[in-house]
């Protein structure tokens, strides 16, 4: 986040004063619609699970299960190895098996609206990107027949659903990140992420793929949740970040809002704005070392990209190593 005396932050002055829907907010129906967005760019949760422990790329090859289940038409990233040739003979169009081990195994969104997401210069708050991926996410396991549940969590409160068939849980966390009145927190907030992680440790049995998707302000604080969660099942981080957070803004003076109160951000300074973009690149090559550390994937975000295509990079090209 923008560098001062906290590492939490936050320039107030350079805050989007629009609170249209899409920019600070986003209404459950275009949540709900983005599930067409999801099955045109054909994102494969399953099909496309963390190849090693190392943090490195997703791979597209993910063992089948033992108990075929049923056949389903292709998208873009499924294993090949699963074609069911009779089917595509028979209707024309290429369809992959599915195994009952697959579908059994959940897909998990774990997701950040605290106060320090709730922020952009440009296109929409770090919160509104955050809720956009989710969405696409569980959608896009939903398309696939996986059961989808999560965490959705801000200071104050907090909504959990536990996977189950169909879309029911979905429907329950993007109520949630449309707004407390479309979906009523399940209990109270948490403040730190390492705690909203061991909330969702809780309601996770072994196995499974968890997205979590946040800024990771206060990731390096302590990393043991990240630990306790690439143990029980695989992991990708969706680091979400505002464009003025890696570039300094122009020279001038700024109020800043972080954990210690109100202060002044000074960019006149040459030597003021490099360490501040210096402060980024090491707090972004601290999550990197983390997740390779830990074995979890780290994919970035920013909030003037379109949220989708990004997603479908992450997901569906190698990435290389940060260093």
């Amino acid at each position: 986040m923008p560098a001062d005396a906290s590492p939490d932050a936050v320039p107030t002055a350079a805050a989007p004063t629009d609170a249209a829907d899409g920019v600070a907010s986003l209404s459950l129906k275009r949540l709900i619609a983005c599930r067409a967005e999801a099955r045109r760019l054909g994102l494969a949760t399953r099909g496309r699970a963390l190849a090693t422990r190392a943090g490195t790329h997703l791979s597209p090859f993910r063992g089948p299960g033992i108990d075929y289940d049923e056949s389903r038409v292709y998208v873009p990233g499924d294993d090949p190895r699963t074609m069911d040739w009779r089917v595509t003979a028979r209707v024309g169009r290429a369809h992959v098996k599915l195994f009952r081990e697959e579908r059994e195994q959940p897909l998990w969104l774990l997701v950040d609206q605290r106060a320090a997401m709730r922020f952009a210069t440009r296109v929409a708050f770090k919160s509104v990107v955050a809720a956009r991926a989710a969405a696409l996410l569980g959608w896009a396991g939903v398309e696939r027949g996986e059961r989808v549940g999560g965490l959705v969590f801000d200071e104050q409160a907090h909504t959990e659903r536990r996977p189950a068939p169909r879309q029911a849980p979905l429907l329950g966390l993007l109520g949630a990140l449309a707004g407390p009145a479309t979906a009523p927190g399940t209990g109270g907030g948490y403040a730190r992420l390492g705690d909203a992680v061991e909330r969702l440790l809780s309601l996770s049995p072994d196995g499974g793929l968890a997205f979590v998707i946040s800024d990771f302000a206060d990731a390096d604080v302590d990393d043991t949740w990240l630990a306790r969660l690439t143990r029980r099942c695989e992991v990708a981080l969706v680091a979400v970040h505002d464009p003025i957070e890696e570039t300094a803004p122009p020279a001038g003076r700024y109020p800043v809002l972080g954990v210690g109160g109100r202060r002044t951000l000074d960019t006149h300074s040459a030597g003021r704005r490099a360490w501040y973009e210096r402060g980024f690149q090491h707090r972004r090559q601290r999550l990197a070392d983390l997740a390779r550390r830990r074995g979890a994937h780290l994919l970035a975000l920013r909030t003037d990209w379109a949220v989708g295509p990004a997603l479908a990079r992450g997901l569906g090209q190698p990435m290389g190593r940060t260093g």
